[in-house]
């Protein structure tokens, strides 16, 4: 029996996990800054460290970093939504590679007749742009994004959300994950939590030795 067979229902994040779409949030943050007229020098990695770990790390970090630009709009809400629009003009103009592993999977997962769901912090026209640039998503019956709830992870309420809504009494679940952030949340509901990360997150001795698999991409997941 395959990994695929064991479960019932499959919960998947999204940017990062299931689609390559960090590096472009992180530029778009750049064209943002770049924008109000501050170059903001992070590379990628500290991008990664600031953004994976608690849903107001970006604000703090580029306040702190810009003080002047939070003088100028301290509403993160009007520069959040300039990054929006940077990352529309992004979508529109580039390509938005899927993971590895990860289109074999959702056609399995189809084949086997699986529930299956997306749980996001995408808002829904975000994740419209990103699906019509990859039709194999649309193998994903259903999506649970930004609008649906509300409180961000590490809050659990998302996919505790897509448990009561899916699942069935005695149904095994499993989700999937690709940052701290994230993996808590996910281990606040019922699920059983994978992680698939390719980065070094100093916690990841504590991650394994609380019980959660850790595989690179989903080409490695081959038992749970």
């Amino acid at each position: 029996m395959s990994w695929m067979e064991q479960y019932d229902l499959f919960l998947f994040d999204f940017d990062g996990l299931l689609v390559n779409t960090e590096i472009l949030h992180y530029k778009a943050y750049r064209n943002m800054c770049e924008a109000r007229g501050y170059h903001l020098d992070w590379d990628f990695p500290k991008y990664i460290q600031v953004a994976h770990y608690r849903a107001e790390g970006l604000e703090e970090q580029i306040y702190a970093t810009f003080p002047k630009l939070k003088e100028e709009e301290p509403d993160w809400s009007v520069l959040y939504e300039e990054k929006r629009q940077a990352l529309f003009h992004i979508y529109h103009n580039d390509p938005i590679p899927i993971m590895e592993g990860v289109e074999d999977v959702l056609l399995r997962l189809k084949e086997l007749d699986k529930k299956r769901c997306v749980v996001t912090h995408s808002d829904r026209d975000v994740v419209k742009a990103i699906r019509l640039k990859n039709p194999v998503l649309d193998t994903i019956p259903n999506w649970i994004v930004r609008e649906d709830y509300s409180q961000p992870k590490p809050s659990p309420e998302c996919y505790i959300q897509a448990i009561k809504t899916l699942a069935n009494n005695g149904d095994r679940v499993v989700g999937f994950e690709d940052t701290p952030r994230g993996l808590k949340a996910l281990m606040g509901s019922t699920a059983t939590p994978v992680m698939i990360t390719r980065e070094s997150y100093p916690e990841m001795d504590d991650i394994r030795k609380k019980g959660v698999q850790v595989f690179s991409s989903f080409i490695g997941v081959s038992c749970l």
